[in-house]
């Protein structure tokens, strides 16, 4: 994992995602728990990139 990703899944969560799987399922899910509270965005983020 890049420091970029770092960066990018701590302050803006979903823009993570999209980069690294497009649009797609795993973003709107991650966009919708960043919207609801920026916590879970931010761990889902996390699981999402590691992959």
């Amino acid at each position: 994992m890049s420091l970029l990703t770092i960066i990018l899944n701590i302050l803006i969560p979903p823009v993570s995602v999209l980069l690294k799987h497009g649009l797609g399922a795993k973003f709107l899910v991650n966009l919708i728990l960043t919207l609801i509270f920026w916590l879970p965005g931010c761990i889902h983020a996390f699981y999402v990139t590691q992959e």
